[in-house]
């Protein structure tokens, strides 16, 4: 089985972008593009550039002080673990960024199957952000992602678990579609909703992935 997870409001309850921008001093204009895009109100990759604007020119030692910040939720290691203990592939699938999946995970001592962190980047130069932003999640969406995962993978079931709009194509063709606090516009493609961990782990048990 494969279990895909959102990052930014699902494993982590930290918003990168956010955070970022608290360094730049232009946190609250990104928190309400942030808004936007999570209720599905603004195209993602129209909202990841419209925030990745805003940060151009933040040093990069501020882009590493705002991602050291970044941490899962309690609860969260111990699902990933106990996944991957039950020899299920975990991977991640965040419009969020590499570093600040990366050094979560390994802060939390667990990580996904090599290959599984599936993020964004913000691309820097002369030691501070341009203001733009790459990698497969800006234009491309969860859905293609997790079939591509699943067929590399060799696996049939797959599970996704996700609070935003740029959740829903995962959601939409998982076999467990899980929205964790799920945004508005996301709940009705749910198939359960929890608001913990120890919920979610609670449904893992009932539907037998733990």
């Amino acid at each position: 089985m494969l279990v895909a997870f959102d990052f930014d409001g699902t494993l982590s309850d930290s918003e990168m972008t956010v955070l970022l921008g608290e360094q730049a001093g232009v946190a609250d204009e990104i928190a309400d593009i942030t808004r936007l895009a999570m209720n599905d109100e603004l195209s993602y990759a129209e909202s990841l550039r419209a925030r990745a604007e805003l940060l151009e020119g933040l040093p990069e030692a501020d882009v590493t002080a705002a991602l050291d910040r970044v941490e899962l939720r309690p609860g969260a290691a111990d699902i990933v673990a106990a996944l991957r203990a039950a020899d299920h592939r975990v991977a991640v699938l965040t419009g969020g960024f590499e570093r600040g999946v990366e050094r979560a995970l390994s802060a939390a001592g667990v990580d996904a199957d090599v290959g599984t962190v599936v993020a964004n980047r913000l691309p820097s130069r002369d030691g501070a952000l341009t203001g733009g932003v790459e990698g497969p999640l800006v234009e491309g969406t969860k859905d293609d992602v997790l079939e591509e995962l699943a067929t590399d993978l060799g696996v049939d079931e797959t599970v996704a678990v996700g609070d935003g709009a740029n959740d829903l194509p995962m959601l939409e063709v998982a076999g467990l579609a899980v929205g964790y606090e799920p945004k508005p516009a996301v709940e009705p493609l749910c198939d359960a909703v929890v608001d913990s961990m120890a919920d979610l782990r609670a449904l893992f048990e009932r539907r037998a992935v733990l």
